[in-house]
């Protein structure tokens, strides 16, 4: 197995814009999250959670397609429609860990947003690689 010089480079710079994308899009969702729960006192920990992925998706979205892939010559409705079937899916998973974590088993919420967060992290660059900015 030989090491080429670009075979040695730390992580590329796509992936590096997709960890900076998620950030952003993460503090997005978890202030709204927050806001949901403290401010506006939504008793169920997946209702507030659900309303807040909305809009940490829709920030991730955005991010993802002008910044992370640069993948703009396709539709933004056809790219937007693939991009919102992914993250409905990981927003439920998402949700139902919220629900069980926090809901049924009674604890902390931002313990379980960090949990289910690392769940997305895993699942999203790959969906997103493969089936939406490809």
């Amino acid at each position: 197995m030989s090491h080429t010089p670009d075979a040695m480079i730390s992580p590329a710079p796509e992936f590096i814009r997709y960890v900076a994308n998620g950030l952003v899009a993460t503090f997005v969702h978890y202030c709204v999250l927050t806001l949901n729960i403290e401010v506006f006192r939504f008793e169920s920990a997946a209702l507030a959670n659900l309303i807040a992925a909305c809009v940490g998706i829709s920030a991730s979205y955005v991010g993802n397609r002008l910044f992370v892939f640069k993948k703009t010559d396709e539709s933004p409705l056809r790219q937007g429609s693939k991009f919102v079937v992914l993250y409905a899916a990981i927003a439920m998973l998402h949700g139902l860990i919220l629900l069980v974590w926090t809901d049924w088993l009674g604890f902390d919420y931002r313990i379980g947003f960090l949990i289910a967060t690392g769940f997305q992290f895993a699942s999203s660059y790959v969906g997103n690689k493969l089936l939406v900015f490809r």
